[in-house]
């Protein structure tokens, strides 16, 4: 019987250890087995916590999306301008923490099975429209008078390609190139905006 208040503490473990797993092994291969293994728990604890392999990957990437949004939040409480409120969300989405090799894979696993996956589907539509709606916010700060939905979809979709190439580019260990290339993009859209 596990012991009580261990409850996040466990749930906190599994989570990790479903990360590692996946980066070690594929998501395909990481079993509840492994899971269990890497946390140092048995597989029974696992089913104690989370009904099956899903409602764990499931709770992982929620996690995942919970922690770049507090990564956005730390950094839009120090923002003092518009234009650094716009900067933070690119900020938070190149992080250090977000591109830690167990991170990256774990991402790129969990986004290839949202596609077979309703859950996963549905909190990665849900973090695509909170990253549109941070953005279009962070917009019209900076210009109330236009139609921000196309600009914060381009700049979604970059983030997420310039994410993609860095995350499958075994040699890239520096993460400023990408969040810099971001960052100046979106200076000069703003600056043709207002030229």
């Amino acid at each position: 019987m596990p012991k009580l208040g261990m409850g996040p503490v466990r749930r906190r473990q599994l989570i990790d250890a479903t990360i590692i797993s996946i980066h070690e092994y594929g998501l395909a291969d990481t079993t509840v087995t492994r899971i269990a293994k890497k946390a140092g728990v048995s597989p029974g604890i696992v089913h104690h916590y989370f009904a099956d392999k899903d409602e764990l990957l499931f709770e992982t990437m929620r996690d995942m999306l919970e922690n770049l949004r507090r990564e956005a939040v730390d950094r839009f409480k120090r923002a003092k301008t518009p234009n650094q409120r716009l900067f933070a969300i690119i900020d938070a989405s190149f992080s250090r923490q977000q591109f830690s090799p167990e991170v990256v894979t774990a991402w790129l696993a969990l986004y290839a099975s949202s596609r077979n996956s309703p859950r996963l589907a549905r909190i990665l539509s849900l973090y695509h429209r909170r990253l549109c709606s941070n953005l279009v916010s962070a917009l019209k700060q900076i210009d109330p008078d236009e139609n921000h939905h196309f600009q914060a979809e381009a700049i979604a979709a970059l983030i997420d390609g310039l994410y993609l190439r860095a995350a499958l580019n075994p040699d890239l260990h520096d993460m400023d190139s990408p969040r810099q290339l971001a960052t100046r993009f979106v200076s000069q859209m703003l600056e043709q905006k207002n030229g």
